[in-house]
């Protein structure tokens, strides 16, 4: 349905995240269910993933994919991270049913984290036009400072409501949806959901130091606009994820308005 060319971007995005949902709770039951089967938990796998970096906003949009892909329990490397407007490439390692969740769901995401950080920059530099004389220069940085911000923060938020999400799925797990201990066929504990996932977290960063043993951290951009964070991050609360149950009542819903 998402493919379908007939349907509007609105509503692909709206299928997309709920494909995408549906396949994190099968993840879920799937890996409880391997537990209590004795059999092996799911297997570790890469996703390289290429990130535009038109604009100059390059960096900005790894650090927001990165912080979805960390909500699934994925560890993440960046390739020609540089502050050209060059394509990079964020390698992904991460058991493969949070690979293919990512596969799904970054596009639409991406789609609409690039629709609104576009509109509200926009909006963002006739506001300020009107207040003073800037030059177009001025203005120019300016837009690219907001940008930046509200495309990291947007990133954090729907990361928070990921987790927040994943959280609820493996309370809900395991008998009377406690997701804790339950005992198996012969007597024995078996795990819930939530060691499983646990447990999975310890193998992904195992891997990922296999294949990364000598990562050289890069330099963060110093480029802030609290106004684009606090817009990025709201619009981040607001974005077509497919999560069916609100979590705006629980964590932080907002930025702390000196940030």
């Amino acid at each position: 349905m998402a493919e379908d060319p007939s349907v509007t971007d609105a509503e692909s995005q709206a299928f997309t995240a709920k494909a995408a949902e549906l396949m994190t709770r099968h993840a879920i039951a799937e890996a409880e269910t391997r537990a209590e089967r004795g059999e092996e938990p799911d297997a570790i796998g890469r996703m390289d993933y290429t990130v535009s970096g038109a604009g100059g906003h390059g960096k900005a949009r790894v650090r927001a994919l990165a912080d979805i892909a960390a909500a699934y329990g994925c560890q993440s490397a960046v390739r020609g991270n540089s502050s050209e407007n060059t394509d990079r490439v964020i390698i992904l390692v991460g058991t493969v049913s949070a690979l293919d969740a990512l596969r799904m769901l970054m596009p639409s995401i991406s789609m609409q984290m690039e629709s609104s950080a576009k509109f509200m920059s926009s909006a963002h530099v006739t506001d300020i036009r009107e207040l003073r004389n800037y030059t177009r220069s001025a203005l120019e940085t300016e837009r690219k400072r907001y940008y930046r911000s509200f495309v990291r923060a947007y990133g954090q938020a729907v990361a928070e409501r990921i987790k927040e999400f994943r959280r609820r799925l493996q309370e809900m797990a395991g008998p009377n949806g406690t997701g804790g201990f339950s005992a198996g066929k012969d007597g024995t504990s078996i795990r819930g959901a939530e060691l499983v996932l646990r447990d999975d977290v310890h193998r992904v960063q195992e891997e990922f130091q296999k294949q990364f043993p000598q990562l050289r951290k890069h330099r963060p951009e110093r480029t802030h606009s609290p106004a684009g964070a606090r817009a990025g991050y709201q619009r981040g609360r607001q974005a077509q994820l497919g999560l069916e149950t609100s979590v705006t009542g629980g964590g932080t819903s907002s930025l702390p308005t000196k940030e």
